[in-house]
């Protein structure tokens, strides 16, 4: 019986690094998650052309087509297009204050079609 407890004590330590592990994943999907928003957003303000944006979101999916091993292909796919939206050059011509809308949204990454 003793034997038996330590090894259901055993699998829930496993059980619960296992989940800290997902937990600390998924922290980092949301991080970065916020960081391509930010930037989503910072290009609405821009005005970017939806031609634009879609050739920037297809360059992402082209070049994250075969993922790399050991790599979680959400996140590759979100550092790859966060990389992407970072160097788009409308970002660069005009200060970031100057990128922010003067008008107030109640979220403010909320992005509107």
């Amino acid at each position: 019986e003793l034997q038996q407890k330590v090894e259901e004590t055993e699998l829930l330590k496993m059980e619960l690094q296992m989940l800290e592990t997902e937990r600390v994943r998924l922290s980092l999907v949301e991080e970065k998650l916020m960081d391509v928003l930010q930037l989503l957003q910072q290009l609405r303000d821009l005005n970017i052309s939806k031609r634009a944006l879609g050739k920037i979101l297809l360059s992402t999916l082209e070049s994250c087509r075969d993922p790399q091993p050991g790599k979680a292909q959400l996140l590759e796919v979100l550092d790859t297009l966060q990389q992407e939206l970072t160097a788009c050059e409308l970002l660069h011509r005009q200060p970031l204050e100057q990128a922010q809308s003067p008008r107030s949204l109640s979220n403010p990454l909320v992005i509107s079609c």
